[in-house]
């Protein structure tokens, strides 16, 4: 151990670290979500992004990353295997042919369908595991955090 790095700082940050927390807080809660759609094909990522598709119109890709808070190019790795399985489709944009637009399928529909009570349940034991129903305050904080709202 050294005198300018004692112990005392590893515990601050153990203790203060909002990123550590929040960090370890997503992958517990990551793992748990994909736990519980495994039996869909599904990680927490893909039902959230397929979730997101669910809406009047395609959003365009850059719109699709901003609500996901995503770079483009991370959100297309991430929609190339949905589009592989049928569950979303991708195609030009009609008012700018360099713009893509990102619409969900038919099979995509049915599986968040199916998808829908896992996740339902999913919160449901989170809530019990949080010891309260009303998560709206931590919903709050996580939104002002990533989008600067609040």
């Amino acid at each position: 151990m050294r005198d300018d790095l004692p112990i005392e700082v590893t515990h601050e940050v153990r203790d203060r670290c909002l990123c550590l927390h929040l960090q370890r807080a997503a992958r517990s809660i990551a793992r748990r979500f994909d736990e519980a759609l495994r039996p869909l094909g599904l990680t927490h990522g893909q039902y959230s992004l397929l979730m997101a598709l669910n809406r009047p119109g395609a959003p365009r890709l850059g719109e699709l990353a901003k609500f996901l808070a995503m770079d483009r190019t991370t959100l297309t790795a991430n929609l190339k295997p949905l589009e592989r399985r049928g569950l979303l489709k991708m195609q030009p944009d009609s008012s700018d042919k360099r713009s893509r637009r990102v619409d969900l399928s038919d099979a995509g529909r049915d599986l968040l369908v199916r998808a829908v009570p896992v996740w339902r349940r999913t919160h449901d034991d989170i809530d019990v595991l949080l010891g309260r129903n009303d998560t709206q305050l931590l919903k709050a904080d996580l939104l002002s955090l990533s989008f600067g709202e609040g």
